[in-house]
C-alpha cells in the first residue's frame, strides 16, 4: 500500500481553514487520496467537491451510506465536537482507522466509547491537537520534563479570538451555522487546545475543575444576539496540587493584532517560563492595522504548498496510520498513539467537568455565572463506573 484511501466526513470551517491544504497542497498530500466525501450541508459539500473534482458518485449527505458504498482505509471526522463519536465508531467498525480534530469528544462517555471501539476492532485513532506540534510547546515540554523548571505550581493560559469568529452577524460567517456560539462554548472550542498543551507539558492528571462564565458581549450583538458566553475562566487542580487557569473567549474587537490572542505563564518551584504563542515574529504594519502573522501554524509557500504545524500535526498522524497499514509501525509507537493522554481523554474530562460546573453554577452578578467545583474522579466513576478509574489512572 502506497496511499491511504481517505473518506472525509464533514467539510465545514475546519476543512476550509486547515484540512483542504493538508489533503491537496502539503508535503503529506502524496500519502492519501480523498476518495469520498460526506456532509449534510449541501453548500459545503458542493464547495469542496467542486473545488477538488470529487465525482458525483463519491459525494454523500450521509456518512453511513458512504461507508457502505466506498471502500476506504481511513476516515477523518470533521463534524461538530458533540457528534464525533457516532461516525468515528461506525468507521472503525467498518474496518477503517480514524483521525479526529480536537477534542476527542465533548463527553467522557463518547470519548471512552471511541477508545474502546478502537481497541476492540484493532484500529488506530489519532486526535489532531495541533498545538502538540508547535515547536514552542514541544520545547517547553522537553525542558519541563528534564526538570529544568522544577515542580509545576501555578499557571495562566489565555486563548481569545476576535469577535468575528463567533459573531453570526459578521459576513462572511466564520462558521456555517448562525447558532454555533450558542451550541458551543469557548471551553469546548478554545480551552481544550490549551488544556491539552498544558497536560502534555506537565504530564499530570487533572482532579478538580471549576469554571466562571461571562456573558456580556454576545447577548448584545445585533441584529442576531447570541445566548452564550463571551469568556470562560476554567480553574484546574492537578494531582500534584498545582493549579492552572485557562481563560478562553471570542469577543475581542476585530482589529486585534491576531485572530487569536494567546499566551501562557507557568510558575514552577525552580523558575518559570512564558509562551508568547501569538508573537511568532512576523509583524505587519498595514493601512488597516498592525498584525501578527503566524507562519509557524500555517505558511503559504511560494510554490503553492502549505506548511506549518497546523499541517504537520495531522500529517504525522496519517504517516503513522500508513505505516501501520504497511506493517511497519512499531509496537511502542502504536502503544504511545493509543494512550489516554494521546487520545485526549483527560482533556475531554476537563471539558465535561467545566461545562457541568457552569450548568450547576449560580449567577454571581449580571452576566456572570460562578460554577461549582467538580470532582473529576467522581465524574469519571459516575459516568463510566468504578472500573474506569483504574483504566485511566485514578
Amino acid at each position: 500500500m502506497e496511499k491511504l484511501r481517505l473518506a472525509v466526513v464533514g467539510v465545514g470551517s475546519v476543512v476550509r481553514e486547515i484540512y483542504q491544504y493538508l489533503y491537496f497542497q502539503s508535503d503529506y498530500s502524496h500519502i492519501f487520496d480523498v476518495v469520498a466525501v460526506a456532509d449534510p450541508n449541501q453548500e459545503c459539500l458542493d464547495w469542496f467537491c467542486d473545488t477538488y473534482n470529487i465525482p458525483q458518485e463519491r459525494r454523500f449527505n450521509d456518512y453511513a451510506e458512504m461507508f457502505a458504498k466506498v471502500e476506504c482505509d481511513v476516515a477523518q471526522i470533521n463534524t461538530p465536537d458533540h457528534i464525533h463519536a457516532a461516525p468515528a465508531i461506525a468507521a472503525m467498525q467498518a474496518g477503517m482507522d480514524v483521525v479526529v480534530p480536537k477534542p476527542t469528544a465533548s463527553t467522557i462517555k463518547d470519548a471512552h466509547a471511541m477508545i474502546q471501539c478502537a481497541k476492540q476492532n484493532g484500529r488506530l485513532m489519532g486526535i489532531d491537537f495541533h498545538k502538540r506540534e508547535d515547536p514552542r510547546i514541544k520545547e517547553a515540554e522537553a525542558r519541563y520534563q528534564k526538570g529544568i523548571y522544577g515542580r509545576f505550581q501555578s499557571g495562566t493560559w489565555f486563548m481569545l479570538d476576535r469577535l468575528l469568529v463567533a459573531d453570526p452577524n459578521h459576513q462572511p460567517r466564520f462558521f456555517a451555522s448562525a447558532d454555533f456560539a450558542e451550541k458551543n462554548s469557548p471551553i469546548s472550542f478554545l480551552t481544550v487546545h490549551m488544556c491539552d498543551a498544558l497536560i502534555k507539558i506537565v504530564n499530570l492528571k487533572p482532579i478538580e475543575v471549576r469554571a466562571t462564565g461571562y456573558s456580556h458581549k454576545m447577548p448584545s450583538l445585533k441584529p442576531i444576539a447570541v445566548n452564550g458566553y463571551d469568556l470562560c475562566d476554567t480553574e484546574i487542580l492537578f494531582d500534584n496540587g498545582a493549579c492552572a487557569h485557562i481563560l478562553s473567549g471570542w469577543h475581542l474587537p476585530n482589529p486585534a493584532y491576531a485572530l487569536t490572542v494567546q499566551s501562557s505563564k507557568m510558575v514552577c518551584s525552580e523558575g518559570m517560563f512564558e509562551l508568547q504563542i501569538d508573537k511568532p515574529g512576523l509583524c505587519e504594519i498595514l493601512p488597516d492595522g498592525i498584525f501578527e502573522v503566524n507562519p509557524l501554524f500555517r505558511n503559504f509557500e511560494k510554490d503553492g504548498s502549505v506548511t506549518g504545524y497546523g499541517i504537520s500535526s495531522p500529517g504525522r498522524i496519517y504517516q503513522k496510520i500508513l505505516a501501520a497499514q504497511q506493517g511497519t509501525l512499531s509496537a511502542q509507537m502504536r502503544q504511545d498513539m493509543m494512550s489516554a493522554t494521546a487520545l485526549g481523554f483527560y482533556t475531554s474530562l476537563v471539558l465535561e467537568g467545566a461545562e457541568q460546573s457552569l450548568k450547576m453554577g449560580s449567577q454571581l452578578s449580571d452576566g456572570v455565572t460562578r460554577g461549582v467545583s467538580v470532582d473529576l474522579k467522581a465524574l469519571l466513576s459516575g459516568q463510566l463506573g468504578n472500573e474506569a478509574l483504574a483504566e485511566y489512572g485514578y
